[in-house]
């Protein structure tokens, strides 16, 4: 076991499209992903449509600590995929590890 302290930060939850957006969002969610697992500190990115029910995505993100979930934040604010679901709800639940998560 490692004494190293773990400050992974985790999100987890899913983000509902309206049919009307469908097209656009499922058109910029690759580049999303690719970049965002491109990122310094990204462990995990998942964001996979749930095929049971149209325009569901659950989305599941491991960082390694709080920086770089902040800065993949700062990114994602300025993409292509935040213009594209801009006003969109999400539902997410976000965790640390340093905080029993």
């Amino acid at each position: 076991m490692s004494d190293k302290p773990d400050h992974r930060v985790f999100l987890n939850g899913h983000i509902d499209v309206p049919a009307d957006r469908l097209e656009e969002v499922r058109a910029v969610l690759p580049d999303h992903v690719k970049l965002t697992r491109a990122e310094e500190g990204c462990i995990s990115f998942d964001v996979i449509e749930d095929q049971s029910r149209p325009g569901r995505f659950d989305v599941s993100e491991v960082f390694a600590d709080q920086q770089a979930f902040d800065a993949h934040q700062a990114r994602a604010q300025a993409s292509d995929w935040a213009r594209v679901t801009q006003g969109i709800p999400r539902h997410y639940r976000i965790e640390s590890a340093s905080n029993g998560g």
